[in-house]
């Protein structure tokens, strides 16, 4: 049985704007009832630029109405040029983490949003997003090896099982999942060809490592933490090894080992050292 935090059970049983807006300025259609999940994105824009109200309507389990749910709150208030940015993981955060075999819910937010944002650039000629780039994978749930490679490249996948969890694509019958893996292998394997010979950095003293990593610590990771009511602290450091101890709501959170890859760990590595490792006290 999977675990849900607080939030995604508070906005699956209580979610916010639900409906659809009369006349929007933004509509997006994403899913089909057919393959599980269908999501009707709607919104208006005030005056100033900014998403003065957004509604949902959603076919779906709990945690697309959760995903669909608190994408609402997080563009209300907020430009267009703002909500391009939210990324299917930045709802996952919102939400206080989502079990892995739902990422999928919040890429179907993402991608209900980038559809109704086309809709309002192009003045309501689609609410669709654009025909798919590249060759169908997965023909049982309609998936390119494109959608593939973002999903693999975007969210650091090394597996079919989460390419499955974050876009279906293998999850039915699974004829096509020695492709999805020759994907995986192609994108990881470019990820590991050297550009040009990058500047090699400088090397840190163990002090002066420490005192970085203090410092993303208390600027990088603990805002994130504190969203939702979670902290932590360091513990020390030995090597290239970072212990940290999670406090506040994080503490225990059937999340935590999530938090400290997705969030912690990499905060630390892209400001830090991309050789350091972090454990939980």
């Amino acid at each position: 049985m999977w675990e849900y935090t607080e939030k995604v059970r508070d906005h699956y049983l209580n979610p916010r704007n639900t409906g659809e807006i009369k006349d929007p300025d933004g509509l997006g259609e994403i899913g089909n009832i057919t393959c599980g999940d269908a999501l009707r994105l709607t919104f208006k824009v005030d005056e100033n630029g900014k998403i003065a109200d957004m509604k949902f309507k959603t076919f779906g389990c709990g945690s697309a109405i959760a995903s669909a749910s608190v994408l609402t709150e997080i563009c209300i208030g907020k430009t267009i040029e703002e909500i391009k940015k939210i990324s299917n993981n930045d709802i996952a955060q919102e939400l206080g983490g989502l079990p892995k075999e739902k990422m999928h819910c919040s890429v179907m937010g993402q991608e209900a949003l980038e559809a109704a944002i086309k809709y309002y650039e192009t003045g309501g000629e689609t609410s669709v997003p654009d025909v798919k780039e590249g060759e169908i994978v997965c023909t049982c749930f309609n998936i390119t090896d494109k959608e593939i490679e973002k999903a693999v490249r975007e969210n650091n996948i090394t597996t079919v099982e989460d390419v499955t969890n974050f876009t279906k694509a293998g999850g039915a019958c699974g004829g096509c999942q020695g492709e999805i893996q020759s994907i995986i292998d192609r994108v990881i394997n470019k990820k590991q060809e050297p550009s040009a010979a990058p500047a090699k950095p400088a090397r840190l003293t163990t002090l002066e490592k420490i005192d970085k990593i203090r410092e993303v610590l208390q600027n990088n990771v603990r805002p994130i933490l504190q969203k939702d009511g979670g902290n932590c602290e360091l513990v020390d450091v030995d090597g290239n090894d970072v212990y940290i101890r999670f406090t506040g709501q994080c503490s225990g959170c059937a999340f935590s080992s999530m938090t400290l890859i997705s969030v912690v760990e990499k905060q630390l590595k892209q400001n830090v050292s991309d050789q350091l490792t972090v454990k939980t006290e």
